[in-house]
């Protein structure tokens, strides 16, 4: 049956999923800060709309569901994809990480996926309706890498991701709403450039994400989300599915 899944982000992950649930029959509703980016994903998505905002501004993302609500008819899914590197603004080890970081990735990581979740579950709770949100993490969560990726303000941007996610869904089941996680490893993304062009972390990778030898396809995250955000993966709950190629299996 189609439903109308919000997707926070408009590239990436957030992209491939997009594809893959216009591909399914679902509506799909991006909420972006890239006006371009956002219009012309849309036009490659049959009944889809989008909203801009930046997520991390509570306003923009009440108008936003509103939106979505009103152009639709509905919600039926969510994924909180839109996010961020800080390693321009001074992300990385604890005693050199800069406030800017570490306060950008909690504005965006931490504090967007709370208001995007807050006001869908409003809006399911009101309505007595089910529903079902996937929320990114990274595997940097759980599994550091002190060499290359020494990024604490990440780590625990998405470590909050987590705990509120898992938190919630204890909370939300008897209502028959579903939150998970799902906590890729390094990806071929946009935000990944700096990595995708580091011949060293390239080498890396053949070790530390041995199953692919490589970087993640964003379309192989793709997949795995769309499950998740799909009818197929009930009664699943409360989990943190990692998809990163062997990176926290791998020493």
């Amino acid at each position: 049956m189609p439903r109308v899944l919000l997707i926070t982000g408009s590239s990436g992950i957030a992209a491939a999923t997009a594809k893959i649930a216009a591909a399914a029959g679902d509506s799909v509703f991006l909420v972006g800060i890239d006006q371009d980016q956002c219009a012309t994903l849309s036009a490659q998505l049959p009944g889809s709309g989008y909203f801009v905002a930046d997520v991390a501004d509570e306003n923009a993302v009440s108008k936003a569901v509103a939106d979505c609500i009103a152009r639709l008819g509905a919600i039926d899914a969510a994924f909180n994809v839109a996010g961020l590197s800080a390693r321009r603004l001074g992300d990385g080890p604890l005693h050199e990480c800069s406030t800017a970081a570490w306060n950008k990735l909690m504005e965006v990581h931490a504090d967007g996926t709370f208001f995007v979740c807050r006001e869908i579950l409003r809006y399911w709770i009101s309505n007595k309706r089910s529903g079902t949100v996937l929320n990114v993490s990274s595997v940097l969560a759980h599994f550091p890498e002190r060499e290359r990726f020494a990024t604490v303000a990440y780590a625990a941007s998405k470590g909050a991701v987590e705990s509120m996610t898992v938190s919630a869904a204890s909370y939300y089941a008897p209502h028959r709403i579903r939150l998970n996680v799902i906590a890729p490893g390094l990806v071929r993304t946009p935000m990944s450039a700096r990595a995708q062009a580091d011949a060293a972390i390239l080498e890396y990778m053949k070790h530390k994400q041995p199953l692919k030898g490589d970087l993640v396809d964003a379309e192989e995250v793709a997949r795995t989300a769309y499950f998740l955000l799909s009818d197929q993966s009930f009664p699943i709950t409360g989990e943190i599915v990692r998809v990163d190629a062997g990176w926290s299996v791998t020493g």
